[in-house]
């Protein structure tokens, strides 16, 4: 009778994990690739499922190019000598008389060092009056000022040179070795020869962008391209704001891989391998190489290209599939190009929902059997101690 019991009470111990363990969902890090096919278009649902072929890596390698627009390329390298609102000027002046003009009781020369450029762009100068200096070289501003001069004193020599100011200066911030206002001088009139004179970039040179600012046009390279392509090396004009920051691109890693976040990117291009590598790699434990999936909204006319047809209106959900089991499934990989705002997933292999199925299984047949033996042997001192009675 008693082993009758036990028996029994194992059935229904057995039945009870079993029911268990199909009635509830086993822990598991996100949707099995049967979930995922059920939400196509081609079963009513809303994304469109296409496994990556050498055609589909042709129609999606579409990176953001970056790059000044013609207007940034076509401006010449401005003037060092041209004068403009803000600049000083260092002026000298002889007198071919003793009691000149100008010239002190001991010297036949006049020396004005510090005469600024006003925001009109004037100096004034003894004798000689208001002078629009603003747009002409120091040149022409000399031949102005003996002009003026030779009708009141004879033969006057004028000398000007033009002293570093603020009237063309560029602003340089981000990551850079010195932010702050430059003025734009001789050896600094293009971006690169700026750039060094801010100090070079302190981030990593791979993953660094440019921008600049010039009035209501703004412009984006690469640093890298800076160097390799020398057009790209623009003539600065001044007011011109130059930011240099970080890559803000990112993907999302989710599933069966070595970490689960949001990843930057580490170079300018990033193949769904290089990704998965960023990430750790598949997890050998539980990932499914048959199901590493890549989910992106698309623009219009790549998902045109890619679906071959001509209908769609608008962005559309895509839902990209790689089969790293297949003989070139790992190439496809390497030529495949994730995109910021992607997300990489990658699901469990289905043994591995078996084993947690077994594990569930084996925990709750455990547990189970302790507490029937329990009840057993309690049940077994109470009917002792009945008949001892």
């Amino acid at each position: 009778m008693k082993n009758h019991q036990t028996g029994w009470a194992r059935s229904v111990a057995l039945l009870l994990a079993v029911s268990l363990a199909a009635s509830c969902g086993l822990p598991r890090s996100g949707p099995n690739k049967r979930e995922i096919f059920a939400g196509s278009v081609q079963r009513q649902g809303d994304a469109f499922i296409v496994s990556v072929n050498d055609r589909v890596t042709r129609a999606t390698g579409v990176v953001p190019a970056l790059g000044f627009s013609e207007t940034f390329k076509s401006a010449g390298v401005i003037g060092s000598d041209v004068i403009r609102p803000g600049d000083t000027l260092g002026l000298t002046i002889w007198e071919n008389v003793d009691d000149g003009l100008l010239a002190g009781e001991t010297s036949s020369s006049t020396l004005l060092e510090t005469v600024q450029v006003d925001g009109a762009g004037f100096i004034f100068v003894p004798y000689a009056g208001r002078i629009k200096a603003a747009g002409n070289t120091t040149e022409a501003v000399r031949r102005i000022i003996t002009r003026k001069l030779e009708e009141q004193t004879p033969d006057p020599q004028v000398e000007i040179r033009r002293e570093a100011g603020d009237g063309a200066t560029v602003s340089v911030v981000g990551a850079v070795g010195a932010q702050g206002v430059y003025a734009i001088e001789r050896p600094t009139r293009t971006l690169s020869s700026m750039m060094a004179r801010a100090g070079g970039v302190t981030i990593e040179p791979e993953i660094a962008q440019i921008t600049v600012t010039r009035g209501g046009q703004t412009g984006k390279i690469w640093f890298e391209d800076l160097y390799a392509h020398p057009r790209m090396d623009i003539a600065l004009r001044g007011g011109d704001k130059i930011l240099i920051e970080e890559d803000t691109r990112a993907f999302v890693a989710l599933g069966a891989t070595g970490a689960q976040s949001r990843v930057p990117f580490e170079t300018q291009t990033l193949s769904a391998v290089e990704a998965i590598a960023q990430v750790g790699g598949l997890l050998s434990t539980s990932a499914d190489p048959t199901g590493v999936f890549v989910l992106r909204n698309e623009a219009e006319v790549i998902a045109e290209n890619v679906l071959g047809r001509d209908d769609l209106q608008g962005p559309q959900r895509m839902v990209y599939v790689l089969d790293l089991t297949e003989p070139n499934g790992l190439f496809l990989a390497r030529d495949f190009i994730v995109r910021d705002d992607d997300l990489l997933y990658v699901t469990e292999a289905p043994l591995s929902q078996w084993n947690k199925t077994i594990a569930a299984l084996t925990g709750s047949l455990g547990a189970i059997t302790t507490l029937s033996s329990t009840a057993t042997s309690v049940n077994a001192l109470a009917s002792g101690d009945l008949t001892g009675g």
